[in-house]
């Protein structure tokens, strides 16, 4: 071979890797939808040519069997179809999915003393934030303590064989403080199963992001400034994440001013009564966005000091707990971790 052959050859095989980033590497691609009523957005970092068209039917099947698990606004679905269930002692069959739903809502109820508790509903409805609609007035002692008695998470046992069994005939469940926290997981195992390793998975400001960003950076997530006038695109704090999910849970969009006094959404299931301990915002992160999700509504409920010291105990956890103070200001509460996250 003459020697400008070589010389030729040597250029062509320097020149390929820039070829391929140039024609053929990879880059970020954006997938998002509608879902569990509010909207998903994903970024997967891949091939230039990826066919992201069948990547994302693969992801609208994936969320159309969660909400034909979850969602109480379908008749029809494994937890409209126990609701309804009106007999106690009675195994009803679920699915794989909604076993592992309900056992991992069991273990954060026990964790947090019942502060999150997915039988909550009654008390949400009878407090106008459910599907009988606004609060026309503050509720009667009586009304509370009745939907109280309907309320409890250890009213229903799990049977790992693939059964809840009502112990009670009036408790019905609602996930919805940690259906779109599984949803996110089961997308992202959707993801990885097609052999995606850098993606981020969001569905109504829950979160998981794997691997990196194209640049080489871990993703970076936005906690929302908790302000009920704060633009919905004003970030707070920023989080960088790899391999991990983040939810945050707030009180300052979502809840009623009656006789000059404001209620917020978020029940405590334990006294019936909506939250007063100026908790605006709790974000958790987590190995996986259906623990972040329900333990950051029970970090509302449980307030700063009994929940960042639960948050201490979880290993592989971490938080931020934001409390507004009489004068307007905001206090921030963070668990062992979690302010070097931020700050990295």
């Amino acid at each position: 071979m003459a020697k400008k052959d070589v010389v030729a050859l040597a250029l062509i095989f320097l020149l390929i890797p820039t070829f391929l980033t140039a024609c053929g590497g990879k880059r970020e691609h954006l997938l998002s939808g509608k879902t569990m009523g509010t909207t998903y957005h994903i970024k997967v970092t891949a091939g230039r040519w990826t066919d992201m068209a069948k990547v994302q039917i693969k992801v609208d099947e994936c969320l159309e069997q969660v909400n034909q698990s979850m969602s109480t606004f379908r008749p029809e679905s494994e937890i409209s179809r126990f609701n309804a269930l009106n007999k106690a002692g009675q195994p009803f069959a679920v699915s794989t999915g909604f076993l592992e739903v309900m056992r991992v809502a069991q273990e954060i109820y026990r964790q947090t003393d019942g502060a999150w508790d997915g039988t909550v509903n009654p008390l949400v409805n009878l407090w106008g934030f459910g599907k009988k609609g606004p609060l026309q007035k503050v509720p009667a002692q009586t009304d509370i303590d009745t939907a109280l008695g309907q309320v409890g998470f250890d009213r229903i046992q799990i049977d790992p064989k693939g059964y809840l069994i009502k112990k009670h005939a009036d408790v019905t469940v609602d996930l919805a403080s940690i259906a779109k926290g599984w949803g996110v997981d089961q997308v992202a195992a959707v993801l990885k199963g097609l052999g995606f390793t850098d993606y981020l998975v969001e569905i109504g400001g829950e979160v998981y992001a794997a691997g990196l960003r194209p640049d080489g950076t871990p993703w970076r997530v936005g906690i929302n400034r908790p302000q009920a006038d704060a633009p919905a695109e004003a970030v707070y704090k920023v989080v960088p994440l790899s391999n991990r999910a983040m939810a945050t849970s707030g009180d300052y969009r979502n809840f009623y001013k009656v006789e000059e006094k404001i209620y917020s959404h978020i029940i405590d299931p334990r006294t019936g009564y909506p939250i007063q301990n100026g908790v605006v915002s709790a974000s958790v992160v987590a190995p996986d966005c259906t623990q972040a999700d329900g333990l950051a509504t029970a970090m509302m409920v449980m307030g700063p000091e009994k929940g960042i010291a639960l948050l201490d105990r979880l290993e592989g956890i971490e938080g931020l707990i934001i409390v507004r103070q009489a004068d307007g200001s905001l206090q921030e509460y963070y668990s062992k971790g979690m302010k070097a996250l931020i700050a990295s």
